[in-house]
């Protein structure tokens, strides 16, 4: 392995495009630690360490998968958040909006097209989040004092200043933006997919000192107790990160290969054609899509909940149990509804994503056939036959991946924070970038008649 890594930056086009990516990466975790100036980091520290479920949780799970830095108002602070925003919008919108499905049949052209009204919403929704952001941290009395006007006890923030945190964080998005679009014309892999999976690897770090710094303090112990974590545990939350990598990794690169057969041409005296080949259908073809969708999705009740409970709104007691029915940990009715959301937007995602009519039109463009099925409709009939069987597989797959980080935490007392890396939407991001990201450099490699990072010597 050492050799391969070796040879990789012996190759000076490979070099210059990883170190490239590298630099990129750190100016984006540069500006994640640059606060806008409006606020105060101490009061924002204070106000969020209270939280532990609910608003805080929302801002926990939104970090996760956008790259942002929501509980410390930085200049990144909305990440790439309303680019994956505006992207989703724009994909489902093509699945139902005729113009915008023609534009998108179109080829390169009508993707850039696409990707233009993209980065106009993107701004769109950075105006709109960064506004509504800033009127919560107003509201929250999260403000410096010496940035306020007004008389005490009616103090504001003036509308200048509003304005110019809102224009700081909609240019920190757009820069972002910019950032993973450089990466991805002259650096290597998906540079949207790097800044996210660099901003949950950043986490791990501090994380791992979470867990280690209570037996580095007292010692190391066989056992455990009193909350700490012995060698025992330890040796037990190794084992099982290993091994919910390793499921992670089979199951992400898990295919149902479909033999394809294509039909003979004769052109003058030679035969073309008549080869046999596979069409390979992922297991989890709807990807970490349907993790963040359930999990965002149950949020918002508890957030509601939590708020009407607090206001004391006609039945506080009856909002209080359901707050407490939909917070992340012992809560079956919170499991159960994660896992039935789990499997719905795996479906939904995979009708999106999957049009079986689209592929069977293609196979009998190109003159492929799938054996013992016509061309046509037959063949999409079968097509959708089978992704409907291993979308249960892999919902089945992701309900597990989700669950897990749930189960260590409850059942071995282990911290949300350290738990969350043992499963859920972040080892699923970090796993299917780091393969994406290996199977660019590979490409480099086998150019020039080397041998990939992961083939056998």
């Amino acid at each position: 392995m050492w050799e391969k890594i070796r040879v990789v930056f012996t190759i000076p086009e490979l070099r210059q495009k990883i170190l490239l990516t590298l630099g990129l990466l750190a100016i984006y975790r540069i500006g994640w630690w640059i606060p806008l100036p409006v606020v105060d980091p101490d009061k924002m520290r204070r106000a969020f360490e209270g939280q532990q479920g609910g608003f805080g949780a929302l801002m926990d799970q939104v970090a996760m998968f956008s790259a942002s830095n929501l509980t410390q108002a930085t200049i990144f602070g909305l990440g790439i958040m309303p680019y994956i925003s505006a992207s989703i919008i724009f994909q489902l919108l093509a699945t139902v909006w005729g113009p915008l499905e023609k534009l998108q049949k179109e080829g390169e052209s009508g993707r850039k097209k696409i990707n233009e009204y993209t980065r106009y919403a993107t701004v769109g929704l950075c105006i709109f989040q960064s506004w509504a952001y800033m009127r919560i941290l107003v509201a929250s009395d999260l403000i410096r004092d010496s940035f306020l006007a007004g008389e005490p006890g009616a103090q504001y923030l003036p509308w200048s200043w509003q304005l110019t945190a809102v224009v700081t964080m909609t240019a920190g998005t757009t820069f972002l933006m910019w950032l993973g679009e450089q990466i991805d014309a002259y650096g290597i892999g998906n540079g949207i997919s790097l800044l996210i999976m660099a901003g949950i690897l950043a986490e791990l770090p501090g994380a791992a000192w979470q867990l280690l710094q209570p037996m580095v303090e007292s010692g190391f112990e066989l056992g455990s107790g009193g909350g700490s974590v012995g060698v025992d545990k330890l040796l037990v939350l190794a084992a099982m990160f290993v091994g919910v990598v390793a499921g992670v990794v089979y199951i992400t690169q898990g295919q149902r290969r479909i033999p394809t057969q294509s039909a003979k041409h004769v052109r003058g005296r030679r035969v073309y054609g008549g080869t046999r080949q596979y069409l390979p259908l992922r297991v989890n073809q709807a990807g970490v899509m349907p993790i963040i969708f359930a999990s965002s999705l149950l949020l918002f009740p508890a957030v509601l909940f939590q708020w009407l409970a607090s206001a004391g709104w006609l039945w506080p007691n009856l909002w209080h149990t359901l707050n407490l029915s939909f917070q992340r940990g012992e809560s079956y009715v919170y499991n159960l509804m994660y896992i039935g959301l789990i499997y719905f937007f795996c479906y939904f995602w995979t009708a999106i994503t999957f049009n079986p009519k689209d592929m069977a039109d293609n196979l009998k463009n190109y003159g492929t056939f799938i054996p013992g099925h016509r061309p046509g409709r037959r063949t999409a009939d079968y097509l959708e036959k089978v992704m409907v069987r291993i979308t249960y597989v892999g919902a089945g797959f992701l309900a597990v991946v989700a669950i897990i980080p749930t189960l260590v935490a409850t059942w071995m007392g282990v911290p949300w924070g350290i738990a969350s890396f043992f499963g859920g939407t972040g080892l699923l991001i970090a796993v299917s970038v780091a393969f994406d990201l290996v199977q660019k450099i590979d490409s480099h490699l086998v150019m020039r008649n080397y041998r990939g990072l992961l083939e056998k010597p």
